[in-house]
């Protein structure tokens, strides 16, 4: 980056310095002829004959005519650029396109000269379409507000649930976008769309697809009692049915069975994983909801996906995490999963009778534990449009 940075810099000032000896020869000729432009071409000396017809925000561009001398406003749609009067020459002005948004498109550049001259060029500002990376939590209840991360989330916009339900859009940043989840929002993609452009998102909100781990009915060898039914007033609120919720004091290096067993005691629920993501698990996340009331900071949780039988020295899920008592969405690449499992002596291959499940909480460290989980999944890393 530096070297990049030292490359423009020297541009610049050979630029600049071509233009003051082109200034001091021609006796600057602001008031001579009728400006035109003849060509828009890029900055970096090693692509200096590249003419282009748009460029990006914050790009520095170098506009090449005749008679531009007396330029003292450029606008780009209805953002102005700022001038600095030593990149200015007769022949070339060197500017930065603006950074704001246009309220007004009209893909014109407008040049505006001191003896009240006006030049128009077409010139299209490229603004980013908005970008979906992911959601806070993917389970969010009617009436709630569900956060999106992102970026070019540029006013205004609309947000549409699968459904084609719109969502009232509570408050947005470039980065991130907050919307109350309408009524009528099914499982499925989100698309964000401003006047750049639209995305769909890569994840489902509410997302149904092959759950592995569920307490909507509770299936498993271990601890029933651990399924939250009815939440108390001090329980993480249901965000998809029952959910576990595990409220007690784990000591160092207890054995401390959370959920799971073989698939025959968990039933067709350990078939949900598709042959693709164990055969592929590179393009797969597990994911599942997370709710910390209390850090988890010490121990050690261990997951079991997608083996034939129990390996207790893997998957290792390690500390700390903190949701702050509120239900976050976590995603674990599958082939991470894959990759420990290998080196622990364990290879995953594809099972039509289902699959061994676990959730185990056994590491160094005592751990003040109340933690609840839901909605284990194992999904695609991209929809298939």
């Amino acid at each position: 980056m530096k070297i990049l940075n030292n490359k423009y810099f020297f541009f610049i000032l050979l630029f600049a310095s071509s233009m003051a000896f082109e200034a001091c020869e021609k006796d600057d000729n602001i008031s001579g002829g009728i400006p035109e432009i003849t060509y828009i071409r890029v900055t970096d000396p090693l692509s200096s004959d590249s003419l282009i017809v748009s460029a990006g925000q914050g790009s520095l561009i170098a506009i090449v005519g005749k008679n531009l001398a007396g330029a003292n406003q450029i606008w780009f749609n209805d953002q102005q650029a700022s001038l600095t009067p030593t990149y200015i020459s007769n022949n070339s002005i060197l500017v930065t396109v603006p950074t704001q948004i246009p309220k007004e498109i009209n893909n014109v550049m407008t040049i505006n000269f001191v003896n009240g001259q006006t030049l128009k060029h077409d010139f299209l500002v490229d603004i980013s379409k908005p970008h979906i990376e992911g959601m806070n939590c993917e389970f969010v209840a009617t009436g709630n507000v569900a956060t999106i991360r992102g970026d070019y989330f540029y006013p205004p916009l609309s947000v549409t649930f699968a459904g084609g339900v719109d969502a009232e859009i509570v408050d947005v940043t470039d980065k991130i976008l907050q919307v109350r989840v309408p009524e009528g929002a099914k499982p499925g993609s989100i698309v964000v769309k401003t006047n750049f452009g639209e995305e769909t998102s890569n994840f489902f909100f509410r997302d149904d697809r092959n759950i592995v781990l569920s307490s909507d009915p509770f299936s498993g060898w271990w601890n029933q009692a651990l399924v939250v039914t009815e939440p108390g007033n001090d329980a993480p609120p249901k965000i998809n049915g029952n959910y576990i919720r595990v409220n007690e004091k784990i000591s160092g290096w207890q054995w401390k069975e959370v959920a799971g067993g073989p698939a025959s005691a968990m039933g067709n629920i350990s078939k949900n994983i598709p042959d693709d993501a164990i055969l592929n698990p590179q393009n797969y996340n597990l994911k599942f909801e997370l709710n910390t009331k209390k850090p988890y900071n010490n121990n050690m949780i261990k997951f079991n996906f997608g083996l034939n039988s129990e390996n207790n020295n893997a998957y290792l899920w390690k500390p700390p995490y903190d949701t702050r008592g509120e239900w976050q969405t976590i995603t674990i690449p599958f082939d991470e999963l894959a990759k420990s499992y290998e080196e622990a002596g364990s290879k995953m291959t594809v099972n039509p009778d289902g699959y061994w499940t676990r959730i185990l909480f056994h590491g160094a460290g005592d751990l003040d534990c109340d933690i609840s989980f839901d909605n284990f999944r194992i999904v695609p890393k991209e929809i298939k449009k």
